[in-house]
C-alpha cells in the first residue's frame, strides 16, 4: 500500500507548464488508438514512463494496454492546467468486456505516466452493456462558453460527492435531474426527471483517500481516481479500493456520475 500512495503522489504532481488542449486531444486519440489495437508503439511514451493498474504498479507490457480490445464507447477530458487527461473506454462486446478509467499526464507531447482503473466481471456490479446503453444516452457536449462552470466549481463538486461518505449530512450540489451510472447499475432507469443521485449513508463514514484529479471546464466535467474504503469484505475496514468517480456538471449542479471500483473477490464479498 505505502508504494501505492507514493505513486499516486508521484501521478498527482502539477505539471512544469500548462499543455494546449490539442495536444492532449492528441493523447486520448492516440491511448484510445493504442488500447483498440494492442499496440504500444501508437503511443507517444517518455522514455521513463510510469503505469500502474488498479494501484500497482507493473511493466506496461503486461497490463491491459497489450490487449486489443472493442472500443463500444469512449469520452475524454482533457486540463490543460495540470496536463492531464481522462479517458473512459466501454468494451462491451469484447471476448473479454471492460469499462476503464485512465489518467495520463503529459509532458512535451510525451505521456510521462499512466494509471488506470480497470474493471470487468466480478468488480462492482459490473456489467458492460448495461454501461454501454445507458453512457451513449447520456450528453456530455461541451458547454457553452458562457455558461461554464469554474475550475474550482467542478472540483468542489467532485469532492463534496466523496466528502458526504463521510458525513452523509454534508451537502452535495446534486441537479433534478441526476442520474450516476455504477458499474452496470443506472439510476435513472425508472424515473430519468428526478434527482436519483442521492447515496443512502453508508453503515460507517468513508474516507475517500488518495484523490486524483483530471478537470475539464469545457465539458464541465472532471474525473476523480481515489481509493474506496470498506467495501472489499476481504480487507481490513480502512483498505482502499481501487475506484473512479466521472462527474458532469450543468449549471453548478452534479448532472450525471459514473462510478466503477475494483473487488478483489467476487462483488467485493457482499
Amino acid at each position: 500500500m505505502i508504494y501505492s500512495v507514493l505513486l499516486g503522489l508521484s501521478l498527482a504532481s502539477p505539471a512544469l507548464a500548462a499543455c494546449s488542449r490539442a495536444a492532449l486531444q492528441e493523447a486520448t486519440a492516440s491511448y484510445v488508438r493504442a488500447q483498440a489495437a494492442g499496440q504500444l508503439d501508437l503511443l507517444s511514451l517518455a522514455s521513463n514512463v510510469s503505469y500502474a493498474e488498479n494501484d500497482t504498479p507493473m511493466d506496461i507490457k503486461q497490463g491491459v494496454l497489450s490487449q486489443a480490445i472493442t472500443i463500444d464507447n469512449t469520452r475524454s477530458l482533457h486540463d490543460s492546467v495540470e496536463c492531464a487527461t481522462f479517458t473512459e473506454i466501454t468494451s462491451a462486446t469484447s471476448k473479454h468486456p471492460y469499462v476503464i478509467h485512465t489518467r495520463m499526464l503529459v509532458a512535451e507531447s510525451k505521456i510521462t505516466a499512466i494509471e488506470s482503473v480497470v474493471t470487468d466481471e466480478g468488480d462492482w456490479v459490473f456489467n458492460a452493456t448495461v454501461h454501454l446503453r445507458w453512457s451513449k444516452q447520456e450528453n456530455w457536449d461541451p458547454i457553452p462558453e458562457g455558461q461554464r462552470d469554474s475550475r474550482a466549481t467542478i472540483k468542489a463538486a467532485g469532492d463534496a460527492y466523496l466528502n458526504q461518505w463521510a458525513n452523509s449530512t454534508l451537502p452535495v450540489p446534486l441537479g433534478t435531474p441526476c442520474a450516476r451510472l455504477e458499474g452496470g447499475a443506472y439510476t435513472g432507469e425508472r424515473n430519468p426527471a428526478a434527482n436519483t443521485c442521492k447515496m443512502p449513508a453508508f453503515p460507517t463514514p468513508l474516507k475517500a483517500g488518495n484523490r486524483r484529479y483530471v478537470i475539464d471546464e469545457e465539458l464541465g466535467a472532471m474525473d476523480i481516481l481515489n481509493g474506496f474504503p470498506w467495501l472489499e469484505a476481504s480487507k481490513p475496514a480502512d483498505f482502499q479500493t481501487p475506484s473512479s468517480n466521472m462527474f458532469r456538471l450543468e449549471g453548478g449542479l452534479i448532472r450525471y456520475i459514473h462510478e466503477i471500483t475494483v473487488c478483489a473477490t467476487p462483488r467485493c464479498g457482499r
